[in-house]
């Protein structure tokens, strides 16, 4: 697919309020709506529209359970850049979603585990009812079994899902699992645009995306400075200044890193990071190198990896999934 109809999806106020608990203040949130628009990127994920009724968090900042009245006073005026939110299954009203012509919101991705495949398409046939654009994003892909993935296709392909999202939960998928898996996508399912959402615990989130565009992928997930759970996602300021499309403005993305990110990144902590990386190899959630890296053991970083790679640790993972 050619780099010109592909899309960018900057989440960095969703997947990086996983790195601070969604404490970003409005004048950030306003300045980086304003200069994604200005770089030209056309989706800026302004956080989580799951309910509080459902999902712990109260001390969570209002990114974790979006309010339209609030998100209003955000975006007191909409520009190019199209707004979107996520939402996981059993953790979201749906009575709380308003029809599009009252939302500031155009797409609703639904984040589901293959297990739940069904859930997730219940959720994008209401959203794509009430007139979103919907994507599913299957986590945990690198957990997946191959049948599992073939039977949930069929499903999907029958569904009015817009964009079907390879993920890389945990970092751990390189190139040719990249390549192999957006070409899957693309076949079985003809229909649907496929999307790429990548973590960088191996330094491989950008180049992973990039074998994604290079087999047709068309919506890329990214965010400013790499800002992200654990070790982060493709960075917003790489596919904007690499992608081969005259729309895209490096400099607004530069002036956001330069103004607000040096800042944010001085207080918390996401990327290269030497536990999120072993858990990336070794195909394990991050929150086991997330808990290291809030305990006193946080630079321990042999005795991690010998605790995960121990024979006692890999049963106890197996018997988890």
């Amino acid at each position: 697919m050619s780099q010109d109809v592909c899309k960018i999806v900057d989440c960095t106020i969703r997947d990086g309020g996983l790195v601070n608990n969604w404490d970003f203040s409005v004048d950030f949130v306003r300045d980086l709506y304003r200069n994604l628009n200005a770089a030209g990127v056309e989706y800026m994920e302004i956080g989580y529209k799951n309910s509080p009724k459902l999902l712990k968090g109260a001390d969570s900042g209002p990114w974790r359970f979006l309010d339209e009245k609030f998100l209003k006073e955000v975006i007191p005026q909409k520009l190019e850049t199209k707004l979107s939110a996520l939402v996981d299954i059993g953790r979201v009203d749906e009575n709380d979603i308003l029809p599009r012509e009252e939302s500031l919101l155009d797409l609703i991705r639904v984040a589901c585990y293959i297990k739940d495949v069904d859930k997730g398409l219940e959720l994008v046939r209401k959203f794509n009812s009430m007139g979103y654009e919907t994507s599913l994003n299957i986590m945990a892909l690198s957990h997946v079994l191959e049948h599992e993935l073939t039977e949930a296709f069929r499903d999907i392909a029958n569904s009015p899902v817009d964009v079907v999202y390879v993920v890389d939960s945990y970092g751990s998928m390189d190139n040719k699992d990249i390549g192999y898996l957006t070409e899957k996508f693309r076949s079985l399912l003809p229909n649907k645009l496929i999307g790429i959402h990548m973590h960088n615990n191996m330094q491989l989130a950008f180049s992973n995306t990039l074998v994604g565009v290079s087999k047709g992928a068309a919506f890329l997930d990214a965010s400013v400075y790499g800002m992200g759970r654990a070790a982060g996602n493709c960075p917003t300021e790489l596919l904007v200044s690499y992608l081969k499309n005259t729309r895209y403005e490096l400099r607004p993305v530069l002036d956001v890193i330069q103004n607000h990110m040096l800042a944010i990144r001085e207080k918390w902590e996401w990327g290269y990071i030497i536990p999120y990386m072993v858990s990336g190899v070794l195909n394990e959630h991050p929150r086991v190198a997330m808990a290291l890296r809030d305990s006193d053991a946080r630079d321990e970083f042999v005795e991690f990896y010998d605790k995960l790679t121990s024979p006692e640790t890999t049963l106890q993972s197996a018997k988890g999934d």
